[in-house]
């Protein structure tokens, strides 16, 4: 949630700035700001603005020069979106200015504190508080007074703080929230996301949990928060800047839809072993003895990431005959679970930095669990966290509903039950099966795309229902999920997912003409089946869009999808969903990229 970003070296910084919150401005667009400052000028100069980046660039007056500042788009938390609650947020006397992400648990007490001494608050955050505390600490230095605060708070923070009084320097600390320091040629830039950083450097460095560094024009130093200094080794992004453009597509989610053939290839690309009828996935850290030892696999992820880990789920029970569930990881972490030190648990998050995944994953680790990450960004938290894992290998995703993360990381689970059935008990003949199947996905992915056109028609058609129903059965269910998610926050249509053979245990009191049904109809050994729940639909005047691998005779209308293997189905039946409801949001007018009230990276929780 929420877009840093900071800059310390010779050039203009505004202009820096602005560049990099329009790249940020996925993770969080309900207002923005900036605050520049320079060596050879006194005191801050700032400028805040409610609504998106560009409301913001707007109020920047020409002259507005500085060669250091930071800046911040906001996902609100504390506070309704407003000028004043806009970060960064500066003290009574100007001095000192922050941006954070994250929220601090002890907020309303502190802030009560400070107002019995005497403090007026300007906006409704949490954030605020902590620029008072800096403000108010007597330390010399400004690391100090940073670490005095830091002291006082408890919560998740990604801070990045300038004074006027050290304008040399930015501050920085990290405490559950990414940040990430980029370096360049007698310059040096922070962020919360690399997107803001590829277009100046690729030389980065990721904080870690209790970590802080200070940042001048030709040097950085990294230590914790308790001043011991710590060693911090660069690392250089593969995506580029080319690679968060839209390239010449209207929306990114439109691009990233698209950009599915080209990027399951590169998942599968190097992994696959012809010879023995598996797949090479040396990041696991696995080897062959403790993958049989594995008894049970708990897949651990949030919204899209946990649909994607009940495919996975369903793929390795189906593939290595290992009992394996997922759950949400925002539940899995408060409900006290029995931690099995034979289960094999996988945490999935696109950015790596999902904070419900993550805390579950340190609370794994602290029970002494087998931790694997499933993820797409290099280098992020759940990536060092984990014991081991895979990478995705997506390429960036700037639109806030997941399209290609999601479909990448499917694939990367047909992967994984490859090889843990081929450890285990999975036929040379099956583990050939699979392989060719998995060859067969980009293919098939682009077969799919063709019918765009005709899904478009679809969509209009269906673009002013109020509610509309998913079902799916068995491997079709969690598709069903998926879709029913991404027609809920792309487009804003209520929508419901449903195994289909609980519709008989209610939802059939639903079923009118006026609430569209989408069913996910395989041709797999429960097709009948699938139909009869149609018949049941039908009988009662639904409306049916079937996806199937044939046309559906109850159906209404009919998505056509090649057929892979049963076991691989998943992967492409919801591809045409995704377009479903990208076409029916572009039909509501919605702003596709930026749903309302969400934000990509959910680093809060």
């Amino acid at each position: 949630m929420c877009g840093i970003v900071g800059y310390i070296g010779k050039r203009d910084v505004a202009p820096l700035l602005l560049e990099g919150l329009q790249r940020l401005e996925y993770r969080g667009y309900d207002s923005a700001g900036i605050v520049v400052t320079s060596p050879k000028t006194a005191g801050l100069k700032m400028v805040k603005a409610k609504g998106r980046v560009r409301d913001l660039e707007a109020k920047v007056p020409a002259r507005f020069k500085g060669t250091v500042g930071i800046a911040h788009t906001r996902w609100a938390t504390h506070g309704a979106p407003s000028d004043e609650n806009a970060h960064p947020h500066m003290d009574a006397e100007g001095k000192v200015a922050v941006v954070h992400n994250g929220i601090i648990d002890n907020a309303s007490e502190l802030r009560a504190k400070l107002t019995a001494d005497g403090v007026e608050f300007l906006s409704e955050t949490d954030t605020e508080v902590v620029t008072h505390l800096i403000a108010r600490s007597q330390a010399e230095k400004l690391e100090d007074k940073v670490r005095d605060a830091l002291r006082l708070i408890e919560g998740t923070y990604g801070i990045a703080v300038l004074h006027a009084d050290f304008s040399d320097r930015i501050v920085v600390a990290r405490n559950g929230s990414p940040v990430v320091l980029g370096i360049g040629e007698k310059e040096m830039f922070v962020a919360s996301d690399v997107a803001a950083l590829v277009a100046h450097t690729r030389q980065i460095v990721t904080l870690d949990d209790g970590e802080m560094a200070t940042l001048k024009a030709d040097d950085f130093r990294t230590y914790t928060t308790e001043g011991t200094r710590t060693t911090a080794s660069p690392t250089t992004v593969e995506w580029e800047a080319e690679s968060y453009d839209m390239g010449g597509h209207d929306t990114y989610m439109h691009k990233e839809i698209h950009e599915q053939v080209d990027a399951v290839d590169r998942v599968l690309r190097g992994r696959i072993d012809d010879r023995f009828s598996t797949v090479h996935l040396g990041g696991l850290n696995l080897d062959a003895r403790e993958a049989r030892a594995v008894r049970r696999v708990k897949i651990l992820g949030c919204g899209t990431s946990y649909h994607a880990g009940m495919i996975g789920a369903q793929m390795i029970e189906e593939l290595a005959r290992i009992p394996a569930d997922a759950e949400p990881a925002s539940e899995f972490r408060y409900r006290n679970a029995v931690v099995d030190p034979d289960t094999l648990y996988i945490a999935v998050s696109q950015s790596g930095e999902t904070y419900d995944v993550l805390a579950a994953v340190q609370e794994l680790k602290r029970k002494g669990a087998r931790v694997l990450g499933v993820v797409n960004v290099v280098g992020s938290a759940i990536a060092r966290e984990a014991d081991g894992g895979m990478y995705v290998h997506a390429g960036p995703e700037v639109c806030v509903v997941s399209t290609k993360c999601f479909t990448n990381t499917t694939v990367a689970f047909a992967l994984l039950a490859l090889h843990l059935g081929r450890t285990r008990d999975l036929s040379v003949s099956d583990g050939k099966r699979i392989i060719a199947g998995l060859r067969k996905l980009p293919a098939q992915i682009a077969e799919i795309l063709e019918q765009e056109d005709e899904i478009k028609k679809l969509a209009d058609e269906y673009a002013d229902a109020k509610s509309m129903l998913f079902i799916g059965r068995v491997r079709g269910y969690p598709v069903a999920r998926e879709a029913s998610l991404k027609l809920k926050e792309v487009s804003y249509i209520h929508a419901e997912a449903y195994p289909a053979s609980e519709l008989k245990h209610g939802p059939l009191a639903l079923i009118e003409p006026a609430l569209p049904t989408v069913a996910i109809v395989p041709d797999d050994d429960l097709l009948e089946k699938n139909r009869a729940a149609l018949e049941e639909i039908k009988a009662r005047s639904g409306r049916i869009l079937a996806v199937a691998h044939q046309e559906q005779e109850k159906a209404d209308r009919t998505i056509v999808v090649p057929k892979n293997e049963d076991e691989l189905d998943p992967i492409l039946m919801g591809i045409p969903l995704q377009l479903l409801a990208y076409h029916t949001a572009l039909a509501l007018g919605r702003d596709i990229d930026k749903p309302r009230n969400l934000a990509k990276s959910v680093t809060v929780e």
